[in-house]
This record gives C-alpha cells, sequence and structure tokens, in this order.
C-alpha cells in the first residue's frame, strides 16, 4: 500500500481509538485479551481500510469493523476457557475524600450490560456513545425501528437487573 494511505489509515485510527478501546473493554475480561482484541481488531481495520469508500463516516465504519471482529472471537473464546474478570482486582490509591459510587455504578452497568446478547450489547454501546438511532442502525445493519424498540427492550431488561 502507498505511504500517503497507510499515513491516514493511522491518523484516522488514532483520532478514533477509544472506539476500538471501548469495545475491548466490553468483550474483554483482563488486560492481556483487551490487548489481543485491540491488536486483532486494528489488523482488520487495516486490511480492511482500502475498501473503506467513504459513504459514512470513518468512526461508523470503525464500529462495525470492531464489532464485527468483537463479536466474532467473543463467540469464538465462548468455546474455549474463561479468564478470570479483571474487574473483580481492584487496585486503588486509599484517600481520604475519595468517592467511588460512580465506579461501583459503572461496574455494574458493565456486568449487567456482558449479560446481554452479543447485538443487544453492541446496541447499547453506541446508545451509551450518543449515537443516534439512524447511526445505530446504520452501523448494525438494523433498521431504526428495529434499533428503538430493542432498545426499549434492553432497557427494561437492564431496570430489572440494576434495580431488582
Amino acid at each position: 500500500m502507498n505511504k500517503e494511505l497507510e499515513h491516514k489509515f493511522v491518523e484516522l485510527l488514532e483520532a478514533n481509538q477509544n472506539i476500538v478501546h471501548k469495545i475491548c473493554r466490553l468483550y474483554t475480561n483482563d488486560r492481556d485479551s483487551h490487548n489481543d482484541l485491540f491488536q486483532e481488531v486494528t489488523i482488520q481495520l487495516w486490511r480492511a481500510y482500502p475498501k473503506f469508500r467513504g459513504d459514512s463516516k470513518f468512526s461508523t465504519w470503525m464500529y462495525r469493523v470492531a464489532l464485527n471482529t468483537a463479536i466474532t472471537l467473543y463467540r469464538k473464546s465462548k468455546r474455549r476457557v474463561q479468564t478470570q474478570d479483571f474487574e473483580g482486582v481492584s487496585f486503588k490509591i486509599s484517600a481520604e475524600d475519595y468517592d467511588d459510587t460512580i465506579e461501583e455504578q459503572l461496574k455494574l452497568m458493565y456486568a449487567a450490560v456482558k449479560n446481554l446478547n452479543d447485538i443487544d450489547k453492541a446496541l447499547v454501546f453506541l446508545y451509551l456513545e450518543d449515537k443516534n438511532y439512524s447511526e445505530i442502525s446504520e452501523t448494525l445493519g438494523i433498521s431504526e425501528v428495529n434499533a428503538r424498540v430493542k432498545m426499549n427492550r434492553i432497557k427494561g431488561k437492564l431496570r430489572t437487573i440494576l434495580n431488582p
């Protein structure tokens, strides 16, 4: 590939890499798995980049490739040995005024979201990223109406899980 294409890819990846990190956090349980998934997503993005036509925003295309890669690897990993949950090991610096309420709420939310199926996880992730239903439907390849209905059902499931 030419250097200009490579430079543009690296530039776009660096600007949007948090998307991949967030997806990796949803689909992995420890730092090593996170890094492996990040690397695999980056490889898949690089392989697919020459075919990126620009019909959608780079970030939307990136979500789609990253989510498809994560879901594929997640499904394969479910057939293998489970890893230890990295959320269970907490290293905190003690401080008198430290309030871990938000951190605990995030842990509960991530734990609840991990109980959802692959597509629902992706839908919640995009919703929490403040993507509108048009972007969500484009990224996941479902209709806007379907995205809205699924999201309403998921909200009900999450309320049940988080507020028993």
